[in-house]
């Protein structure tokens, strides 16, 4: 039988899922910056799993948990296999998201535009939780085009609960369906931490999570000193993981150890990145989400230079990110010469 992990702890900070950069080399990297934080997958399309037999996508490492699967889909049945699926997979828990505004997922009548259909969200998670031997959450908008926001938020978390969610994550933006692009929906609809805080006092049996904008740890935990439940940080946390990660354990769930070494974290990579090598795969597959390790301290543009220039190559292994690494140690032993 596989370990159950604390889920509810994890929640409190939780690393979004994200298109092209969430994958599994990643959350293998973040999951050495934090033992605790939850970690997600890409969103992975029900269709994908169901109809196209894409089962591979589903493949993560063991020492990822804990770790969230996020299903994308409309359809009640075909989201219920792959919840199924999801679940027997070893995953945490199955995310459905309602908050993706891209075209692609528009079209296939789901994300952003189930916001606009309440009712068969209630059905699709319904399903989904006959399904699958784990609990299942939704992240959502505060609503998308000219919904109110105010009226269309709590309604949809009232038919969430009654449903059986006891977690939603809630990114506090709208998102614009049409005029803007999904790039533009992380930026340009004003965010709404108000609304969501005040979603937590009246739904407080609701385990609350807050997306969106977020940058840094101490306003992490501004937002859950707050009353909120949990923080979810997308961006941020792929550009500077250091930043986000390193002390996530101390700060915010409270461990006495260490804070994450980035050096000795990317030495820690070595035997996963061999691995992934004798396996077939590219260098740059595992260090494009490697790039932000060092971001702000000395050295830094040396580390990606080296990295973006040399692991395209044919035959790039463990000795070009020991290459990268001496630029960081050179210039880290730099400063402290001239500071003595």
């Amino acid at each position: 039988m596989s370990k159950k992990y604390d889920i509810l702890t994890a929640a409190r900070l939780s690393i979004a899922p994200m298109m092209d950069w969430t994958d599994r080399h990643c959350r293998y990297l973040h999951r050495l910056l934090s033992r605790e934080t939850l970690l997600y997958t890409e969103m992975i399309t029900a269709p994908a799993l169901v109809r196209g037999g894409a089962v591979h996508l589903l493949d993560f490492s063991p020492e990822e948990h804990p770790v969230a699967l996020q299903l994308g889909g409309s359809d009640p049945v075909e989201l219920a296999t792959a919840a199924r699926l999801g679940a027997e997979a070893g995953y945490d828990e199955i995310n459905l998201n309602v908050g993706c505004p891209s075209d692609r997922v528009q079209s296939g009548a789901f994300g952003a535009v189930l916001m606009k259909q309440p009712g068969l969200v209630a059905d699709c998670v319904a399903a989904m939780q006959a399904a699958s031997s784990v609990e299942v959450t939704v992240k959502c908008r505060i609503g998308v085009d000219d919904q109110d926001p105010e009226i269309v938020l709590p309604d949809f978390l009232d038919r969430m609960q009654r449903a059986g969610v006891a977690r939603v994550i809630v990114h506090a933006r709208k998102a614009w369906l049409d005029g803007l692009s999904p790039k533009e929906n992380r930026d340009i609809p004003p965010l709404d931490y108000d609304l969501v805080q005040r979603m937590k006092a009246e739904f407080p049996d609701l385990h609350l999570s807050i997306n969106g904008g977020i940058a840094s740890l101490a306003q992490a935990a501004d937002l859950l000193a707050s009353g909120l439940d949990g923080v979810m940080i997308g961006r941020a946390a792929y550009h500077t993981p250091s930043d986000l990660l390193a002390a996530a354990d101390r700060v915010i769930f409270g461990d006495t150890g260490p804070d994450a070494d980035p050096i000795a974290v990317t030495r820690a990579m070595f035997p996963y990145i061999e691995a992934h090598l004798s396996a077939g795969g590219k260098l740059a597959q595992v260090t494009r989400h490697m790039l932000g390790l060092f971001a702000g301290r000395p050295g830094a543009r040396g580390w990606r230079r080296v990295l973006s220039e040399g692991a395209h190559r044919d035959g790039a292994g463990v000795a070009l990110i020991e290459a990268a690494l001496a630029r960081i140690e050179t210039a880290e032993a730099d400063v402290a010469a001239q500071s003595a």
